[in-house]
């Protein structure tokens, strides 16, 4: 089982699988103050789609939300449609 990672400069950040220079998958974000972060992008490599990676890495960014009692922007369009579909996300939404 692959391990989520996870990366933070305090204006952008990432959750990813991979080593730091070849990222398997990816969804990062950038932080638009102190209480909001964008998820603005997604990527999952073709050998690990329909794993549920995308979900994965969404659930982790939701999780550092919830931890750090912040909003999210969901930009990108994978995590868009999730948050469309998933009313137990709608309090994270900004």
């Amino acid at each position: 089982m692959l391990e989520i990672k996870h990366q933070d400069d305090g204006k952008k950040g990432e959750f990813y699988l991979g080593n730091h220079r070849h990222h398997l998958a990816e969804m990062t974000y950038t932080w638009a103050g102190d209480s909001i972060l964008i998820i603005d992008h997604t990527l999952v490599d073709d050998t690990l789609r329909r794993q549920g990676i995308g979900h994965q890495l969404l659930n982790a960014v939701v999780q550092l939300a919830r931890e750090k009692q912040v909003k999210i922007i969901p930009l990108c369009p994978f995590a868009k449609s999730v948050f469309d579909q998933d009313l137990t996300l709608h309090d994270l939404l900004k």
